[in-house]
């Protein structure tokens, strides 16, 4: 998450402390000294299933380290979430702290999700290896809708999706560029 989020706007963001973006390894919290935080689906089944506590555990600890200001929101990155839009990017920027649950393998096991999960937000209708790169995403666009993350406050307003629709093309110079103009 960290090389993604250190870099262009974001990286500015975070370097400006405008954004800070603290991940918390779930391993740290393992329940053996293997660093073991997954097991085997119960009643069956092929994968493996991220365990309830090492997530309880670190979750706990997320939420030490967050201020006590009731505008904290537990997030999961799951493909049965609601999925991802500038209307809930919007709703999400004004949280002072958000917790990222980013699930793995077969994803999380349910009874941690129904514990400590506000919602569940989706990128879209298809199978990524984990929840880290939809994380990254989730957090770029919530940056942008930060007070100074964008050196004009305007041009927030103008972005696609601002107001349900899609901006119009754009142009560079020259006026004519391999016979196809402006």
């Amino acid at each position: 998450i960290m090389s993604c989020v250190h870099t262009s706007i974001t990286g500015r963001a975070i370097d400006n402390e405008l954004l800070a973006v603290d991940p918390i390894n779930i391993r740290d919290f393992a329940l053996d000294a293997y660093g073991k935080v997954d097991d085997s689906l119960y009643g069956g089944g092929h994968g493996m299933l991220m365990m309830c506590q090492p997530i309880y555990d670190a979750w706990h600890a997320a939420q030490k380290k967050a201020s006590k200001e009731p505008a904290l929101r537990t997030i999961y990155m799951s493909p049965k979430g609601r999925v991802l839009t500038q209307q809930k990017v919007i709703e999400l920027s004004t949280y002072k702290h958000i917790i990222l649950l980013c699930g793995h393998y077969e994803g999380v096991d349910q009874r941690v999700v129904d514990e400590i999960v506000d919602e569940e937000i989706s990128i879209g209708d298809y199978v990524l290896t984990g929840g880290e790169l939809p994380a990254c995403i989730l957090i770029d666009a919530v940056a942008r809708m930060l007070r100074g993350v964008l050196p004009h406050p305007e041009a927030i307003d103008d972005e696609s999706h601002m107001h349900g629709l899609l901006e119009s093309a754009h142009y560079t110079r020259p006026d004519v560029w391999h016979g196809r103009r402006v």
